[in-house]
């Protein structure tokens, strides 16, 4: 086994193809999922009865909140769970039910949530300066020191909100360091919410279909390729010479919705001579994998030099205010003010923020990376995540079922319908209404599927998408298994 401090065994990375074929033919099987049956009695039995002040809190809160809660990840079938508490592996709900937490907030608490020497910071921090003051604090310059030492792409970094300012960020950076005009990113794959990377994300091909508000002319200077694909990436950069030139390949450097679709150590490789090939930064989208994969991120482990990083998630601890771009100093000096090597002025990108680099989330940020390092915590998270990968799919090879589990480290991914992995191609539209209907027939399906792990007493992110952390042992993970293993019982053949 060669993890060497990373999340993932270097000797047995995935087989991108392999688990693409395993795909390819998921999505042309019929849909199986659990049963209608066994999803009635889960929801009779365990939702309608030990849910109960989950369900009134949450349909109270409809009148006030749109949809009854404020993030994604919480509109859960068949209503929304409320916790109230989070420590380590576990989760407790308002009605006092308890979870193994494999949603790990998204990602972010590789250690487990809550890690006391990471609230007990933060809380001397609250009784002395408080969480904001809208000046410098000195956690401002421990975090960015201990992320410069830690990744060595990152000479410089500027702090934010959150990834998805990040990357709005990046964005400016990139034009104005090239004087190129295009970004160029991974069909499918997610870098916020902000206008302009709202473009081809879910499915490849989906363009701006699924960026509803957004005008369509935002898109001028975005474009997507297909994942995995070197050959489609050149032929989008040789197409963008002639339009204002690429500024910038943004990659979540282990696929798609953080490798639903995974691509190969080769891909990555590939992308990064492509984009200096053709004049544009070549940016890493770091909000999953930077500290979960290891400490100096999926460019430590794929030995990829990124001119920019965006970082999120993990680099607040998991407290609010998770976001920052670093890079190279050439590129990070559009964020500072005066002149450049030749003695040139050089614009400034806009960039704001209230809020970013805040003394709590700097102070959180800063001792969970110390404590994360300290507790080799990526590589005990990986190992548990290759863990509950193998009892997967043992499950699922004695069940006679057609899902897909595989990992990277401890990013865990059990597709049973395949959702994700449709792609649209706009030289045959006939088929757009077809794959249309088949996501949503499938979508409604992980819901269903993260319903009854929900009630087995897993947490799961839409069903599909498995976090570990350092606070597993190999006793929960085979716990975990056999919980799985109860659901996978339930399943067969829908329609």
């Amino acid at each position: 086994m060669a993890y060497n401090g990373y999340a993932i065994d270097s000797d047995h990375y995935v087989d991108a193809e392999a688990v693409t074929k395993r795909l390819d033919a998921l999505i042309r099987k019929p849909v199986y999922s659990v049963k209608p049956e066994a999803l009635q009695e889960y929801i009779d039995q365990y939702f309608n009865v030990k849910c109960v002040k989950s369900k009134e809190m949450t349909d109270t809160a409809k009148s006030v909140i749109p949809g009854g809660v404020e993030h994604n990840l919480a509109f859960n079938y068949p209503f929304p769970i409320a916790i109230t508490k989070a420590e380590g592996n576990k989760m407790v709900d308002v009605d006092g039910n308890e979870y193994y937490d494999l949603l790990q907030a998204g990602g972010p608490t590789v250690l487990g949530s809550n890690p006391p020497a990471v609230r007990e910071a933060v809380i001397d921090l609250l009784n002395t300066c408080g969480p904001s003051t809208g000046l410098f604090h000195e956690y401002e310059y421990k975090l960015a020191k201990k992320i410069s030492e830690l990744v060595p792409s990152v000479e410089m970094i500027r702090f934010l909100g959150s990834g998805t300012e990040a990357c709005m960020c990046a964005v400016r950076i990139a034009r104005l360091k090239t004087g190129h005009k295009t970004i160029l990113k991974m069909g499918g794959a997610y870098h916020g919410w902000s206008d302009q990377m709202a473009y081809g994300i879910r499915i490849p091909g989906t363009k701006g279909m699924l960026s509803h508000g957004v005008p369509g002319f935002i898109f001028k200077h975005t474009d997507e390729f297909f994942p995995g694909d070197l050959e489609d990436l050149e032929r989008k950069l040789k197409k963008h010479q002639h339009t204002g030139g690429t500024a910038a390949i943004f990659l979540e450097p282990v696929g798609p919705e953080s490798g639903t679709r995974p691509v190969t150590k080769e891909f990555v490789q590939g992308a990064e001579k492509l984009a200096h090939k053709y004049g544009a930064l070549l940016i890493f989208d770091e909000v999953v994998t930077g500290f979960r994969l290891g400490m100096h991120g999926a460019q430590g482990f794929f030995n990829v030099n990124p001119d920019l990083t965006i970082f999120g998630k993990v680099v607040a601890g998991g407290y609010p205010g998770a976001g920052a771009v670093g890079g190279h100093k050439d590129c990070m000096a559009y964020l500072g003010a005066g002149l450049d090597n030749q003695g040139k002025k050089m614009h400034k990108a806009l960039c704001g923020g209230t809020l970013s680099a805040s003394p709590l989330s700097t102070c959180a940020g800063y001792h969970m990376l110390c404590e994360m390092e300290k507790e080799n915590a990526c590589e005990k998270a990986g190992r548990m995540g290759d863990r509950l990968t193998a009892g997967l799919q043992e499950s699922i090879r004695r069940h006679n079922l057609p899902f897909v589990a595989f990992n990277q480290g401890s990013i865990c991914h059990l597709d049973s319908v395949g959702t994700m992995h449709f792609a649209i191609n706009w030289k045959k539209l006939w088929e757009v209404p077809k794959i249309l209907k088949q996501t949503s027939i499938r979508q409604a399906e992980m819901e269903h599927m993260g319903a009854a792990y929900m009630a087995e007493g897993l947490i799961t992110l839409a069903g599909s998408r498995l976090y570990t952390s350092a606070a597993y042992t190999e006793e929960d993970i085979d716990d975990v298994i056999s919980r799985f293993d109860r659901v996978f019982d339930k399943c067969g053949k829908i329609g």
